[in-house]
């Protein structure tokens, strides 16, 4: 990615993020190639991206739908043109649920996740109120101990959703991250086959209990073409590959050099020969992912691009602080670039991304479903 600190200056306001449209061609040919020989479907997520037109290029290489984690962001992608969307949540507002059915009426294939008999209760009043049928799928807990049911618990569930007028339930889905046995692992292969494995099995216990379920859907980047490989698994819901960042370099899955995004940022003060401050903190720089954590121990808030000795020690709102050599050449004024440690919710922190075209030249897009958490 070619991130020359003059064009960029001459170019954009700092902060700001830039995409280099071909790393993510790169990116994703690569994981539609994988998954691709597993014979598994590829619905990536578009919790990274947040616009219509990347989700058409994951499309366009193979994938059979989007993934989204609100209504607003499925609205956006079907404004987009997006015409097959799961949302892999709880919806269980009836305001919400009252959009759902607007985007079923409009002609979207539109999936929602539900993980209890209240929730989807809720689901079948929506879709009997306007003469539709919902599809659903059943969220199992995993082993993130977030929402999802127990697999124990599924089968009597899925009976009990199976049952409501109005309501599809066409299969079932976990995320899980990189765990294995209940703890945060760094070996993604045995990690992968864990979650297919369990999902696989809770499947089999549903089926066993007189419920037909089709579809088996998991994984994320770290775990998704490992979980492809388990026999019965049919669908995987990577999202960050597709601009990459320093956590999925720390796991091995690619290169610094393979990250599509970074931020641009300029050097506003060297207080000190070993200290630089740049013009972006945690208004610019998402934080969720910390420095020095298991299983990871990440190395600071993001690798700066072309200086691996500097290390991005802290931030506050506007300021961020990197220590450097004493001996580096860092000039008040100078634009530097940085993979951020997590770009998922970097790109939710800017109204807008900077495309780098294939000859270097930027044009300035709006982050269409950015924001959009309801």
């Amino acid at each position: 990615m070619s991130r020359n600190a003059s064009t960029i200056a001459a170019a954009i306001e700092t902060p700001g993020v830039i995409i280099s449209l071909e790393a993510v061609a790169a990116n994703i040919a690569k994981m539609a190639e994988a998954i691709s020989k597993t014979g598994v479907q590829l619905r990536p997520h578009a919790k990274t991206h947040k616009l219509p037109q990347m989700a058409q290029r994951q499309l366009d290489a193979g994938a059979i739908g989007i993934t989204v984690a609100k209504i607003a962001e499925a609205e956006v992608m079907a404004a987009g043109g997006i015409t097959d969307i799961f949302v892999a949540y709880p919806i269980v507002a009836m305001s919400k649920l009252e959009r759902a059915v607007k985007l079923v009426q409009s002609g979207v294939r539109l999936i929602i996740g539900v993980d209890s008999l209240s929730g989807a209760q809720r689901v079948s009043q929506a879709a009997v109120k306007h003469g539709v049928q919902l599809e659903v799928r059943l969220e199992i807990e995993s082993g993130l101990n977030r929402t999802g049911v127990d697999a124990a618990e599924a089968p009597a569930l899925a009976q009990q959703i199976a049952k409501l007028d109005g309501v599809l339930l066409g299969g079932i889905f976990t995320y899980r991250g990189a765990m294995l046995s209940g703890a945060a692992t760094m070996d993604l292969k045995a990690a992968g086959h864990e979650e297919g494995r369990i999902m696989v099995q809770t499947a089999e216990a549903i089926r066993a209990a007189g419920v037909e379920i089709r579809d088996i859907s998991v994984g994320s980047s770290p775990t998704a073409l490992y979980a492809a490989e388990v026999e019965g698994i049919t669908e995987v819901r990577p999202g960050t590959y597709i601009y990459q960042d320093v956590m999925q370099a720390a796991f091995g899955l690619c290169e610094t050099g393979d990250c599509a995004g970074a931020v641009v940022a300029t050097v506003v003060s060297r207080p000190t020969p070993t200290r630089i401050v740049i013009d972006g903190g945690s208004k610019t720089f998402a934080t969720d992912v910390q420095p020095d954590k298991a299983p990871l121990h990440l190395k600071g808030f993001g690798h700066i691009v072309g200086d691996p000795d500097a290390v991005f020690e802290r931030m506050n709102e506007e300021h961020g602080v990197i220590s450097v050599k004493a001996d580096s050449t860092y000039q008040v004024g100078d634009v530097i670039a940085i993979i951020p440690n997590h770009i998922c919710s970097t790109i939710n922190l800017h109204n807008f991304v900077y495309l780098q075209q294939a000859d270097g030249t930027l044009v300035q897009t709006p982050v269409a479903a950015r924001g959009l958490l309801e």
